[in-house]
């Protein structure tokens, strides 16, 4: 799991109080992809979150794990990843970190770096508005994927 239990906790409380506040209910499937994205490390996509939850509640759809998804998101309880072009991941770990993106096999990495929690904007971007966030996103081949790719006879 990536979340410690105490943490997970104080995450579904804050679920619980954010839904309450929004006026949406929670309910048991909205929980499950609630938890599912959470325990990830992997960062889904959507597609990846509905069969991991399919397998705890046979009942969800992939509509209903979209719509909760981008609810979930809208109300800043977890992160959408990537370019609206590409499929779109989540990840519930709203902790500052930034990620490295495998170009190769599209694997997704956290890491964190208090160097670049720092990192100083530049003036011109104050003209475009005010980030509340800096997540910077490296794109590049994964360990595995480069040394698949140095192995002589291996695709």
């Amino acid at each position: 799991m990536k979340s410690d239990s105490r943490d997970t906790q104080l995450r579904l409380c804050r679920l619980e109080e954010t839904l309450r506040r929004a006026g949406v209910k929670l309910t048991p499937q909205r929980l499950e992809i609630f938890r599912e994205v959470l325990r990830a490390s992997d960062h889904p996509d959507a597609e990846t979150v509905y069969h991991r939850v399919r397998q705890r509640v046979p009942t969800v759809s992939l509509d209903t794990v979209y719509r909760n998804l981008w609810l979930l998101h809208d109300l800043g309880l977890i992160l959408a990843l990537g370019s609206p072009r590409e499929r779109v991941r989540f990840d519930g770990d709203l902790r500052p970190h930034h990620h490295f993106i495998c170009t190769s096999c599209g694997a997704v990495y956290d890491f964190y770096s208090a160097e670049l929690d720092r990192l100083h904007l530049p003036a011109d971007v104050s003209a475009l508005g005010s980030p509340d966030r800096v997540q910077v996103e490296i794109r590049g081949l994964c360990t595995r994927c480069a040394q698949t790719d140095v192995e002589p006879g291996r695709q």
